[in-house]
């Protein structure tokens, strides 16, 4: 694919600037701050109400796009050893089997997503635990009133994508209130430094030799990126960050984890997107002319700490298959030792590399007119 890629506007502060006309970059600098103002927000919602009738059955969250992210990131954050399902509801239905035993979180940074509201009103007709997450003096906030249930203001970050932690943190701290899961005051603390660490590396003024995500983001230029994650949390940022490659770039992706993506993905490192064998590569007397305009994958592999000892021969193994194949591998390891902390900083990373890529392409990574065009459709 033939992509024109200007590595100076990242590098550049005037031209950085006006080609983020919407402040993106500012928008994912905000994530501590929001850590912060979550935690402050939901100590004041009165969450503790949530546990007076014992530990619910499951945890079901309501929520679509930016929103609905943030019940994947609990379920990653409660682990694999969570007591009760953390189940995400994208659409507009409510599972059958979930009623009165069960804890459904509805959670829309505007308060006014249709899907949210529609389960969250389904929720409330059926007596179940509720949890409200959203835009305040929205539908959702009335919602709330009228069933009683614990709400949490969030102050938007200016896109739902970019305001995750102010939409997630409250639900980490309802599954704490639940015994869910253990994140002290310190672990918060620590998530919002990390993240800060992050945001400092990462910096617009930092030049791109020294910045990984600005460098992450010209590998990547006219590639496609094929996200892997080496563990259940890893693999919910893979998906997070082919979300974000999709808004802010306006670019596709492909995302997967180990061991599943071992199963059906890795077969595409010897299909048309390939980049071609070594021996191929080294071939003096090959074709360039058709090769320039080929489109190749791209294995980005966000590894985690806490990997299952056969996933991590997978992931090295399939690094080699696909270097061996002419297929560009980028790695990105979480940081820190809490899964809270660990998530923060592979998405932090990741979020930055995908505003970098946009605005190496000439991309506004703010604005989702085609959203925005199929909603006023529908309406």
């Amino acid at each position: 694919m033939s992509v024109i890629v200007d590595s100076g506007r990242l590098d550049d502060p005037q031209a950085l600037a006006a080609a983020d006309p919407g402040d993106m970059l500012r928008q994912v600098a905000s994530s501590a701050a929001q850590v912060r103002q979550a935690r402050y927000l939901a100590g004041e919602a009165g969450l503790e109400r949530l546990a007076e009738d014992g530990r619910p059955r499951a945890v079901v969250v309501a929520g679509m796009g930016g929103s609905g992210i943030s019940g994947d990131v609990l379920a990653a954050v409660c682990g694999v050893g969570c007591p009760v399902p953390i189940v995400t509801v994208r659409g507009y239905r409510l599972p059958g089997w979930v009623g009165a035993a069960d804890l459904v979180i509805a959670v829309s940074c505007s308060g006014t997503t249709e899907e949210t509201l529609l389960v969250a009103a389904e929720a409330m007709r059926r007596g179940c635990r509720m949890l409200m997450v959203g835009g305040e003096d929205s539908p959702l906030a009335e919602l709330a009133a009228r069933a009683r249930a614990p709400f949490v203001p969030v102050r938007s970050a200016g896109q739902p994508r970019s305001t995750l932690w102010g939409l997630s943190i409250p639900l980490v701290l309802a599954a704490r209130e639940l015994g869910l899961t253990r994140v002290s005051d310190e672990v918060l603390e620590a998530t919002a430094r990390r993240l800060e660490e992050v945001a400092y590396r990462c910096r617009p003024t930092s030049e791109s030799f020294v910045n990984p995500a600005k460098q992450i983001a010209l590998d990547l230029a006219g590639e496609l990126p094929m996200v892997w994650g080496s563990s259940e949390l890893a693999a919910t940022v893979a998906y997070r960050m082919c979300c974000q490659l999709n808004e802010n770039a306006k670019y596709p992706a492909v995302f997967g984890g180990l061991p599943e993506a071992n199963h059906n993905q890795v077969v595409a490192f010897d299909g048309f997107f390939a980049g071609g064998t070594a021996g191929d590569i080294d071939d003096f007397f090959r074709d360039r002319a058709e090769e320039a305009e080929r489109t190749r994958l791209h294995l980005v592999m966000l590894r985690d700490a806490d990997e299952h000892p056969q996933v991590v021969k997978r992931r090295e193994i399939s690094a080699e298959l696909a270097r061996e194949r002419g297929i560009a591998v980028t790695e990105i390891t979480a940081e820190g030792v809490h899964p809270l902390e660990r998530i923060a900083s592979l998405i932090a990373m990741s979020d930055y590399v995908t505003v970098y890529l946009a605005i190496a392409l000439g991309v506004d990574p703010t604005p989702v007119s085609a959203i925005q065009e199929l909603k006023a459709r529908i309406a």
